[in-house]
């Protein structure tokens, strides 16, 4: 069986390239996952971006050329069938939602198993964040339904990183922003990008926010159109705002010069919340800036101060809860917020990364790839999962 997988240079993003492998045979607790399709978005820029700071290039590890040349595997969302499988508890055809890699095949060594999920015990895998690690089965996930694969690969990762900072927001009071009679004040930069605008429709619920889009001038129409910002400025628009308003900075763009502008202009910013980085051309440094420091946001911390605070079960009832709302408004049929646009085979694959990379997508559009150049024929599930801990 030939694996296909798609790989970037570290450091150097646009350079790509597309490896083919024969896989290996499977060893005993192991299965091996044809995956079926998976979403490309900024979010996943940010992961190949943050990929050395923040450990993303170790779920999939590529081994460097001969000459020392670094490789990565981007870590994506999305859906794949158990093709092969030589663990008692998981059945051949199984639906699985999760973390892949770039690729058109993945191998896993599923462990702690449930009816809902299992994590990969794979051993590289042991010390990275257990949120990443697990697999959701897809007969017994409370988030899933047939028709909304594609809104759930798009933004099923995006929404918990979404719902958890205006989470963390609120449980931080908006820093002190919020006073009686006056709103604090919420900058969302890049609010055309799927987790900013997913954010955005979690704060717009606040009394105590107003909550305001930093955009393109090309987004703006887009932004507005969403009816979840209270208002929509240009980057070069700063100035319609007072420099003594009392705000947060919520960073999707990771924009150098745009953050110096913000924290330059803003006297009573009180909290400057880094994200991701969407315009990566433009990602900078957080030094020497006025005002509050840049801090990035780590959504792991947020689930587990909320598991010890509500415990499992409710915070998966809120998110739960808070997803279906939000798939509600994504799915206005008068006008949808997102098109989900397909990219078969891996030259299309390719260009689809070049075209995400580049900042070159329309913001209503949602990126859908697959290795396979046909929708998938899944295979028939053979008998069912084993009984929690087998």
């Amino acid at each position: 069986m030939t694996l296909t997988t798609f790989e970037v240079r570290r450091g150097q993003l646009a350079t790509t390239r597309l490896q083919t492998a024969t896989d290996r045979p499977l060893a005993d607790g192991q299965v091996r996952v044809r995956i079926a399709h998976f979403a490309l978005t900024a979010n996943n820029i940010t992961y190949a971006a943050f990929g050395e700071a923040m450990n993303y290039w170790q779920f999939f590890p590529v081994p460097a050329d001969a000459d020392g040349t670094a490789w990565g595997c981007i870590p994506v969302w999305g859906f794949g069938d158990v093709l092969q499988s030589l663990h008692p508890g998981v059945a051949v055809g199984e639906r699985l939602y999760g973390y892949w890699p770039m690729a058109s095949h993945a191998l896993l060594q599923p462990v702690r198993l449930s009816p809902g999920h299992f994590s990969d015990g794979t051993p590289h895998r042991a010390a990275l964040h257990a949120v990443y690690n697990q697999y959701q089965r897809c007969s017994a996930d409370p988030f899933y339904t047939p028709d909304s694969e594609a809104q759930q690969a798009l933004l099923r990762p995006l929404f918990l990183t979404a719902w958890l900072i205006d989470d963390f927001l609120a449980d931080n009071a908006f820093f002190g922003t919020a006073s009686a009679g006056q709103r604090g004040v919420m900058l969302l930069s890049s609010a055309s990008s799927k987790t900013a605008y997913a954010t955005a429709a979690q704060l717009a619920k606040r009394q105590d926010v107003e909550v305001v889009g930093l955009t393109s001038t090309g987004n703006a129409a887009f932004c507005e159109s969403l009816g979840i910002y209270h208002r929509v400025l240009s980057y070069d628009q700063l100035d319609a705002l007072p420099a003594d308003t009392p705000c947060v900075y919520v960073d999707f763009a990771g924009n150098a010069a745009l953050r110096q502008a913000i924290h330059g202009r803003f006297a009573r910013l009180a909290y400057s919340c880094s994200i991701g980085g969407t315009h990566v051309e433009q990602l900078g440094g957080a030094k020497d800036l006025p005002g509050p420091r840049a801090t990035l946001f780590f959504a792991p911390a947020q689930v587990k101060k909320r598991h010890a605070d509500w415990g499992a079960a409710e915070f998966n009832r809120r998110l739960v809860a808070a997803w279906h709302g939000f798939r509600a408004q994504l799915g206005d049929p008068a006008a949808p917020w997102l098109v989900p646009q397909w990219h078969r085979g891996a030259s299309a694959v390719t260009a689809a990364y070049a075209t995400v990379l580049g900042g070159r997508a329309d913001p209503r559009l949602g990126h859908m790839l697959s290795f396979d150049t046909a929708p998938l024929t899944r295979p028939k599930p053979r008998g069912g999962p084993a009984a929690p801990g087998h």
